[in-house]
């Protein structure tokens, strides 16, 4: 029987990051080859071979060649069980990303050589800022033609005001990529371009001392060039402190090319090795220790119809202690009541398989009756408490639904409710209540797509969908107001969400502040942390 601390103590879990189109996936499934899951990557646009991303599932993923729902993926390698967390990179789906951050310890965050930092990046950064944990930065497509190495890395600081530690450096880009010097060994590591998507590549390695085989092999020019930067390096360079890495203030960069594999298992290695097992949890009993407490866990995903055959619905676990076993009767804090967790799965995207066991550490799908809600806590019914939930991000577009057959009223209510449960759109009625008016808020427009998508394939239900010029979200937090006797604006709507809070929509923003102005005692907040 493996022992507890020692199974917890080798578990890794991070979220990959990036802006579209950054290389994020290709890097997964890199990842995903050393670990021995697949033998081929396949790639998100590889149309002539119809093959796609392994991480991505949803069939609107796989035709629009872009990941919209977080995946999880777990694999070992070299005694370490990782589980990934792949998170969409298209800013209209950031919640989903934000939610997926809370589940994991630490971030790698995936740059394109080419364009640096980009806006996205901000966004997802500001995000793992606020919870300050560790964040790896891989500058990918060093094959291509890329920006000024110094550039990229003084970008990253400026941008997200975070220190930097090159852990590699690279020589030349594009066409003159020869490869990296590793700078704590002082090894260069050359590149040859590697058959695209399998997992041994060619590397050679020449200690940077040995400087006449060095330049028989760069030549003279890439030589040079590299010696000038090692000593800029040494000179202004910021030294590795694990301490810094750890609370999310130092980022160690690697630079290399995902598609041809070139630095990936040594930035593989090294991530490894710089990151630390399951740290604890705050609650509201205090910090929850993942060897010492018995098991326990808390939904940051709920996702419906995974499965076409069988119309179910998965809510991912974060275990944040103790060892999982299959069938065993938990708490539900939030249902107040003791259930039985069935079913339980892990997943190769949509590959699923049935778990006897997992640890501190490990993500879990369980089978949802339709009880759970994301920021539930899970726990052992002698040893109750509650992890601090998960805020919800305010919509910023607004749009009216309506169905097109309207005898499909239960197939629209049932789509709509169990979407909205996942945490992708927020839905709204008007205040005298009712689905007959529903309002849907999302954060990105590109979520509205999504929603009109699923209800057709999975609910076989098609909407129509009105775009409103509402950009502001405001509920009604004090006790005593009566919505309807509001004096408002002309450009203000009340509507409630679906537990029946009461709400306010605006299209300007100065319109909050004279609305408040107007009714005296009036307390509005921008999140609802229910």
């Amino acid at each position: 029987m493996p022992d507890l601390s020692t199974e917890i103590n080798r578990r890794r879990t991070f979220a990959i990051i990036s802006h579209p189109d950054a290389g994020k996936t290709t890097l997964t499934e890199k990842f995903l080859l050393y670990g021995g899951q697949i033998n081929l990557a396949g790639s998100v646009k590889g149309k002539a071979t119809a093959r796609h991303a392994v991480s991505d599932w949803m069939e609107i993923e796989k035709e629009r060649g872009i990941s919209v729902t977080s995946s999880v993926l777990q694999f070992e390698y070299n005694n370490k069980c990782i589980n990934i967390l792949d998170t969409p990179g298209h800013q209209d789906f950031s919640e989903d990303t934000y939610r997926t951050l809370m589940a994991a310890d630490s971030a790698v965050m995936v740059i394109d050589g080419g364009k640096g930092v980009e806006a996205q990046t901000r966004k997802l950064f500001k995000v793992c800022g606020r919870r300050g944990i560790p964040i790896f930065t891989f500058i990918n497509k060093m094959d291509r033609e890329a920006r000024d190495t110094f550039d990229l890395v003084d970008e990253i600081e400026k941008e997200l005001g975070i220190a930097t530690c090159p852990v590699n450096w690279p020589i030349g880009s594009g066409k003159d990529f020869k490869g990296v010097l590793d700078i704590p060994s002082r090894n260069v590591l050359l590149f040859s371009d590697t058959q695209k998507g399998t997992r041994q590549g060619e590397e050679e390695v020449i200690p940077l001392s040995d400087k006449e085989t060095l330049k028989s092999r760069i030549g003279q020019n890439a030589l040079e060039s590299l010696l000038e930067e090692v000593e800029l390096l040494e000179g202004a360079g910021v030294e590795f402190d694990q301490d810094q890495v750890d609370h999310g203030k130092l980022s160690p960069v690697f630079f290399g090319s995902a598609l041809t594999n070139f630095g990936v298992e040594v930035f593989l290695q090294n991530f490894l090795s710089m990151t630390s097992s399951p740290l604890p949890r705050m609650s509201d009993r205090g910090e929850v220790d993942p060897v010492a407490r018995p098991f326990s866990a808390f939904v940051f995903k709920i996702q419906a119809n995974m499965n076409k055959a069988h119309r179910d619905r998965v809510a991912f676990m974060r275990i944040c202690s103790g060892k999982f076993e299959a069938g065993m009767d938990v708490y539900h804090v939030q249902g107040g009541k003791q259930v039985r967790l069935s079913q339980p799965q892990q997943m190769m995207a949509d590959d699923r398989h049935m778990v006897k066991e997992a640890y501190a550490g490990d993500i879990i799908g369980i089978f949802d009756p339709g009880i759970y809600s994301i920021g539930d806590t899970i726990c052992m019914p002698e040893d109750t408490f509650r992890y601090s939930g998960i805020p919800t991000f305010a919509p910023e577009h607004f749009a009216r639904v309506r169905q097109v057959d309207t005898m499909k009223r239960k197939q629209f209510v049932k789509g709509i409710m169990q979407i909205a449960e996942e945490g992708a759109i927020q839905v709204f009625q008007e205040l005298s209540g009712g689905m007959e008016e529903v309002i849907v808020g999302v954060v990105g427009v590109l979520q509205f797509e999504v929603l009109q998508y699923r209800l057709k394939n999975e609910y076989s239900v098609e909407i129509r969908l009105e775009q409103l010029p509402y950009e502001h979200i405001r509920w009604i937090k004090s006790r005593d107001t009566d919505p309807e006797k509001i004096t408002g604006t002309s450009d203000m709507k009340r509507i409630q969400d679906l537990k029946g809070n009461p709400l306010l929509l605006f299209v300007n923003a100065w319109s909050i502040g004279m609305t408040l102005d107007r009714n005296e005692g009036l307390v509005l907040e921008e999140f609802n942390e229910e």
